[in-house]
């Protein structure tokens, strides 16, 4: 049953007999304040040019229509232009009844719509870092959250593994390292060409300071150093299909991407899809030509290729050089082309940091005015960096922060939290161990995703483990509390509550209206591409839950009926608790 739309409809009502207007669209209603009396508020401020009345006149007369006609609401309350409702005790107990036999609770049917959602999208040079872990959280539960409102979600990576960047972790291997593997270095395949990404760098500013010191000017000399000299004759190589310079790519490539995935599966996030950059480098040059047909693009007098942009707010922009090479922007209109064939979505969402805001803006103007079907449905989820206590990070200089030590010291933390908490006193070592992952993980992403996706960020290792106030191990360790109660319950073999009428206590109303709304909450964060507002969501169920768990009783209740109503309520709040922070990509203990 649904309290909120039939109050909706009953208001229309209202509407229609006392003032002869119709809505078109369900009223607004909001949760009423803690302070007040009630369940739902309706602002009536909009309808006073109906009723030619004050605020509370209006709202009086809203509310005598409902005690008279309506079959849920009980009583109401004027709060100046503010009209408090409260429903009846038995439409609760039926309400939380309904929810406990709805298998699927949260989970909205098919929609019909297709949705690609690529995240991730890393460069084969170096490690995954804390920024790719922002990245990565989002756009997985973001998908997750899609899925569950009823979408078909396609999550895709389009791996970034050629270019310059790539060809300088080559050169370094080739000038510093020729024979070392991931086996014998005893490091994994990502960490080890990351390594030589950094020693590029450090042999490269060597090799400018010699030169300047030559006489040369730093602009020059960056540009003269035999590093980048070679890398880019390297990268000419690599276009040429040069079989021991693909040989190499292939050999570091195959190093790199075995890396990822041991992260990915640390990280709990996986792909349905993935596209390569050296497969789709050269898209994007058939759309260019289309494009000049058109007279969407024009050619400079060098035999470039241009689209001017100046009536979007924006500038002229490159699409392809004077010599027939592709721009980014180039290939990303490939890219999209394929994607589009691959999977004919109605949405397609680009996880990518905010540096990149004005390349999407560009992106989705050009496929905009070439016509593409799919351009209307283009989405860049733009989001903010991560900082840390101690700064910025830069990982040619090697002070990035490595993703995969970040975790491990996120189970150290949860580890060492643990015991000081003396919470695993009867764990044994698997089952511990297998806890620490799952707290330290669950702090790392909830922490992540309880921030608004376009904010930038402090990440806090040790705030975020600690098991009070807005983090993942107080969520975490709230469903254990339940699942521990309910074991219990188990034990004493007590039959089932089947929705008979108990006396109702009021945060008990509360518990049951904040689950009522998860379905809705879950639809509210797929339209936004937020999965923040689930994170504060199960955050404020489980704060609420922990209310009622310190001022209720639950086994010194005496009323045994009573007893079976309020396990119930607890069982409906852990699955509601369970399914969230699934959707957030995080796991949630038994036990603790």
């Amino acid at each position: 049953m649904n309290i909120e739309a039939q109050i909706q409809q009953d208001i229309a009502h209202a509407l229609s007999d006392l003032y002869q207007f119709v809505p078109e669209t369900p009223v607004a209603l909001q949760p009423t304040r803690k302070e007040f009396e009630g369940s739902y508020t309706l602002v009536v401020f909009p309808y006073t040019r109906l009723s030619k009345l004050g605020p509370e006149q209006t709202a009086e007369a809203i509310g005598n229509h409902l005690l008279a006609h309506s079959q849920v609401v009980s009583a109401f309350q004027v709060v100046k232009g503010f009209l408090n409702v409260s429903i009846k005790p038995d439409l609760w107990m039926q309400l939380l009844f309904s929810m406990g036999q709805e298998a699927h609770f949260g989970q909205w049917p098919a929609n019909g719509k297709k949705v690609m959602v690529e995240y991730s999208s890393p460069n084969t040079n170096k490690p995954l870092h804390l920024g790719h872990l922002r990245n990565n959280f989002l756009g997985y539960s973001v998908a997750q959250i899609l899925a569950a409102a009823g979408y078909e979600v396609q999550k895709v990576n389009l791996v970034n593994d050629r270019g310059i960047h790539i060809c300088k972790s080559m050169w370094a291997y080739q000038q510093f390292g020729v024979g070392e593997t991931p086996e014998s270095a005893g490091i994994k395949g990502d960490h080890l060409v990351g390594k030589y990404y950094v020693l590029f760098d450090k042999e490269y500013k060597k090799q400018i300071e010699q030169l300047v010191a030559e006489g040369m000017t730093e602009e020059e000399a960056k540009k003269k150093a035999s590093a980048i000299v070679q890398a880019q004759e390297m990268l000419i190589k690599w276009e040429q299909n040069d079989p021991a310079v693909r040989a190499l790519w292939e050999k570091m490539n195959g190093w790199v991407l075995s890396g990822f995935q041991a992260s990915y599966q640390t990280m709990g996030v996986d792909f349905d899809h993935y596209y390569y950059e050296s497969n789709t480098y050269l898209l994007g040059k058939d759309i260019v030509e289309e494009g000049l047909q058109k007279g969407v693009f024009f050619k400079k007098d060098d035999g470039s290729v241009w689209i001017d942009l100046s009536a979007e707010g924006m500038d002229q922009k490159l699409v392809l050089r004077s010599d027939g090479t592709s721009v980014y922007i180039t290939q990303d209109m490939g890219t999209a082309e394929l994607k589009y064939s691959d999977f004919p979505f109605d949405q397609s969402v680009y996880v990518v940091g905010n540096e990149q805001d004005y390349h999407f803006k560009v992106l989705f103007a050009i496929l905009e005015k070439l016509g593409r079907p799919y351009a209307k449905g283009m989405y860049h989820l733009s989001y903010g960096m991560v900082d840390l206590p101690s700064g910025k990070m830069k990982s040619r200089e090697g002070t990035v922060v490595d993703a995969d030590d970040l975790m491990q010291e996120m189970f150290d933390t949860a580890e060492a939290t643990s015991r000081e908490l003396g919470k695993l006193d009867d764990f044994d070592s698997q089952e511990a161990r297998k806890l620490y992952q799952m707290l330290g993980m669950g702090a790392l992403k909830y922490f992540l995703l309880k921030v608004d996706p376009k904010k930038r960020m402090l990440f806090n290792p040790q705030e975020s483990i600690e098991f009070q106030g807005n983090t993942g191990p107080f969520i975490q360790y709230t469903h254990a509390r339940i699942a521990s109660l309910l074991r219990k319950a188990e034990q004493m073999q007590l039959s089932a509550w089947q929705g008979e009428s108990v006396a109702l206590h009021p945060i008990e109303q509360e518990l049951i209206y904040q689950i009522s709304q998860y379905p809705a909450k879950v639809q509210e964060a797929a339209q936004s591409y937020a999965p923040s507002l689930l994170a504060n969501y199960v955050f404020d169920l489980a704060k609420e839950y922990n209310r009622y768990y310190a001022e209720v009783s639950i086994f010194n209740e005496l009323d045994p009926l009573t007893l079976r109503y309020r396990l119930a309520l607890c069982k409906q709040v852990a699955e509601v608790i369970k399914k969230a922070m699934a959707l957030l990509g995080i796991e949630v203990p038994e036990r603790m």
